[in-house]
């Protein structure tokens, strides 16, 4: 079984997509991705090469674990913790950005309209009014750019995701309302109904990050209690090796206090044994 980390995903159509992009893969029997952990696991004689070319078709980026360069993949900066939760600190900045843009919107295209709020004196003036307003959705569309770039992907390769619908959402009430704007007297825009999209999936985004980030917290918490090393009876004698190394047949010794390495049968002894780590 070969570990591999997927780069790229952001909801469970793209796991869903990646997952048939290796299944079709010639030599794979198995293969099982994970969003959580950003991991996927495949069984099979299918080299690492043809399977990160599999994915990257799909429009997203594998690297095997323990690798750095593949043939289809550049290098990869070192992660010493591949649970940490890189996309909130993100999604914040871009939730922060997307409210500036869509407040500032939102009272030039509905606070005058609607309440009476006052505007400079050249916004009375109903061309440069929806012009600014364009320009600010288009500012906020800057910003969240990567519903764009991902749902572009994913429509080219025939792999539509959420951020597909987001994407065209968003471009077209954008693009009506500039066709409005220069070809019409109509001052019925979409801007702010562009933006309003962009920053309330965004804000989907970010609270789903963050749950992922608990319960990332909460795997981080499982894996340290794993044990590092096994103590193994052989020729005779007890050594101490890395728990990775214990292979079928081997005796290994359990004292009180540790934790069990790997899953086994018991030979000797009496003991209790601590099993919330199974549950």
């Amino acid at each position: 079984m070969k570990r591999y980390q997927v780069n790229g995903m952001s909801c469970a159509a793209c796991s869903a997509a990646v997952e048939r992009a290796v299944r079709k893969v010639p030599g794979v029997t198995e293969c099982a991705v994970s969003l959580l952990t950003n991991s996927m696991t495949v069984e099979g004689t299918a080299s690492a090469e043809e399977i990160c070319a599999a994915v990257g078709k799909a429009g997203y980026e594998a690297i095997p674990e323990g690798r750095a360069v593949t043939k289809n993949v550049r290098p990869a900066p070192e992660e010493p913790d591949p649970l940490a939760d890189r996309e909130t600190p993100k999604l914040k900045k871009r939730l922060m950005l997307s409210l500036v843009g869509l407040l500032v919107l939102m009272y030039i295209g509905m606070g005058h309209d609607m309440f009476g709020f006052p505007i400079p004196g050249f916004l009375e003036n109903d061309k440069v009014r929806g012009s600014v307003q364009m320009a600010l959705a288009l500012f906020v569309m800057g910003v969240n750019v990567a519903f764009f770039v991902k749902g572009v992907k994913g429509l080219l390769h025939l792999a539509p995701n959420m951020d597909t619908l987001v994407a065209m959402g968003a471009f077209t009430a954008w693009a009506y309302s500039v066709v409005l704007l220069f070809t019409s007297d109509s001052t019925e825009w979409y801007f702010e109904s562009a933006a309003m999209i962009l920053t309330l999936i965004t804000v989907g985004k970010m609270l789903e990050a963050r749950a992922k980030g608990k319960t990332t917290d909460a795997l981080r918490s499982l894996m340290k209690l794993a044990p590092k090393v096994a103590t193994v009876r052989r020729d005779g004698e007890e050594r101490v090796i890395p728990a990775d190394q214990v292979v079928v047949g081997d005796i290994f010794v359990v004292r009180p206090g540790e934790s069990i390495p790997v899953a086994g049968e018991v030979t000797e002894g009496i003991s209790g044994v601590n099993e919330a780590a199974l549950t």
